[in-house]
């Protein structure tokens, strides 16, 4: 094992397949598969003993498919019956990879016909004692959803089984991270040669558990750029705007806030205190008296009235109000940075389809949860339901920013930031306790300041959904939390970032969770 990188990255389907093929041209036949299957063994052992004290004795069910995973599987099941594993492969595919078949056997495996009505009875009963389940029915080659006896005996997998997927847990779409139709969700996934986008993406990756990357030695063939990205610690750290000596609250940034009303004054109140906690250089904020009133109560440092700022949060809690609606029309049209949230939406989705772009598309950020992504949709004449836009985030983040050419950062428990080219951020790194009110409001305060610094838009989006969700967790620690107390555990979360202190944290179901075999 070593550590992860800056950045995650996943490619298509189609990406993999062109870089496997002049590898395994160059290697003997079955080199990459033996490589593969190695690393499978080696992350089932480590499983076993963590979860039941060592691989010895243990009872480990395959379900093996017809391709390339089901071979995967079989030639990793060997190694762990030679390991003292207790290993039955369940074939049920039309055929088995024959050289991974014979090792399997010869190692003194079991195999049994799952297609067979009295096989998939015998592999029932095995399920019901398994420590452990290797998935190994299908891959990137194959539809979304389960049918027959591969769902059937998936439907069947008990919770007190560990489930190691092969590649991809199986059924869902590699490419797009939708779910259609049934699948066999995984604790752990390991995935060969680069991440697929189902891991990365929502909602299959909230179904894929701990992911392992195992370098085979296709990375020189992918694309320079990856469909999917995730920051790490590493990279988080890497590109955060950190003041120089010489600097002053000038040069660390100045964010123009206007955020607030009557009836939310303490969605203005968390925007700006996430932006100043997150490291801005002076926050200006514009709203009405009474609102004003309570965010220099809650931060003094914030500058009321207008002035030069060097980007703009717009809208968190704004309700219809002329001064409020005036001050961001002006915002939008002044061609500065902008994060857009709630409230300034819709004006940002009629002033960029009319045609009005003063800022280009990596300087407007938008902060919609899936319902605003209906509403803006539905405005530019694409009515779509928030439950399809649940089902299908990816799809619908880049449909918006490809229409109204600006970033899409599309809130949720795996946060997307959507580029109008069709590039995809994913950043998967808090708890579900930040479902709270007011948490969005400091999440868009946070890139308001890293835009503030320069930062684009992609990145800042990233970032601030990074940071905010560690603060979470940190705010957290497994309970309930409060906006505010995002806010407040910021500056330390990006302390321990910025001086080596901070780790991934979470359990074997956090999706957000890396490894590397390299």
């Amino acid at each position: 094992m070593r550590s992860v990188d800056e950045v995650l990255t996943a490619f298509r389907a189609d990406d993999i397949r062109a870089a496997e093929r002049p590898v395994l041209a160059r290697l003997p036949e079955g080199g990459l598969m033996d490589r593969a299957a190695a690393a499978l063994r080696s992350v089932c052992v480590q499983v076993l003993r963590e979860t039941c004290g060592g691989a010895y004795g243990r009872r480990v069910v395959m379900l093996v498919g017809s391709g390339n995973n089901g071979g995967d599987a079989l030639l990793a099941g060997a190694y762990l019956q030679r390991d003292g594993a207790q290993v039955t492969a369940a074939l049920v595919g039309g055929h088995a990879y024959e050289r991974g078949l014979r090792a399997f056997v010869s190692a003194g495996g079991r195999v049994i016909a799952a297609r067979e009505p009295a096989g998939e009875d015998q592999v029932r009963r095995l399920l019901e004692k398994a420590d452990l389940v290797l998935d190994g029915i299908v891959g990137i080659s194959g539809r979304p959803g389960l049918n027959g006896v591969s769902k059937r005996l998936s439907a069947a997998v008990p919770r007190s089984a560990t489930v190691v997927a092969v590649d991809m847990p199986s059924g869902l779409d590699p490419d797009t991270g939708e779910i259609r139709g049934d699948y066999l969700a995984a604790d752990v996934t390991v995935s060969f040669g680069t991440l697929k986008p189902c891991l990365l993406l929502p909602p299959a990756a909230h179904v894929a558990g701990r992911l392992v990357d195992v370098a085979v030695g296709i990375h020189e063939g992918l694309p320079p750029q990856p469909y999917v990205r995730r920051l790490t610690d590493m990279g988080v750290a890497a590109r955060w705007p950190v003041p120089n000596h010489a600097g002053h609250k000038y040069t660390r940034g100045v964010l123009g806030v206007v955020a607030g009303s009557d009836a939310y004054p303490g969605a203005a109140v968390l925007a700006v205190q996430g932006a100043q906690r997150a490291g801005v250089g002076i926050v200006r904020f514009i709203g009405p008296r009474q609102v004003t009133d309570h965010v220099l109560r809650a931060v003094p440092e914030a500058v009321p009235g207008k002035g030069r700022v060097q980007a703009w949060l717009l809208g968190s809690g704004v309700e219809s109000d002329a001064n409020q609606d005036e001050a961001i029309g002006e915002a939008l049209a002044s061609g500065l940075p902008c994060v857009v949230d709630a409230g300034a939406l819709a004006e940002c989705v009629r002033q960029r389809s009319s045609g009005v772009r003063a800022a280009a598309a990596d300087s407007v950020l938008l902060t919609p949860h899936a319902g605003e992504v209906s509403r803006m949709l539905t405005q530019l004449g694409t009515p779509v339901p928030r439950s399809v836009v649940e089902a299908r985030p990816a799809f619908y983040a880049t449909l918006l920013a490809q229409q109204v050419d600006a970033t899409v950062l599309l809130k949720g428990p795996t946060t997307l930031v959507a580029s109008p080219e069709g590039w995809l951020s994913s950043q998967n790194d808090g708890s579900s306790w930040l479902a709270t009110a007011g948490t969005g409001d400091v999440l868009a305060g946070i890139a308001g300041a890293l835009m503030a610094q320069g930062v684009n838009a992609m990145d800042a989006g990233a970032m601030a959904a990074f940071v905010h969700g560690r603060a979470g967790l940190r705010a957290s620690a497994g309970g309930p939390i409060a906006a505010g107390d995002v806010a407040a555990a910021t500056p330390a979360v990006i302390a321990d970032l910025l001086t080596g202190r901070s780790s991934n944290t979470g359990g074997w179901t956090r999706g957000h969770r890396l490894s590397s075999l390299r």
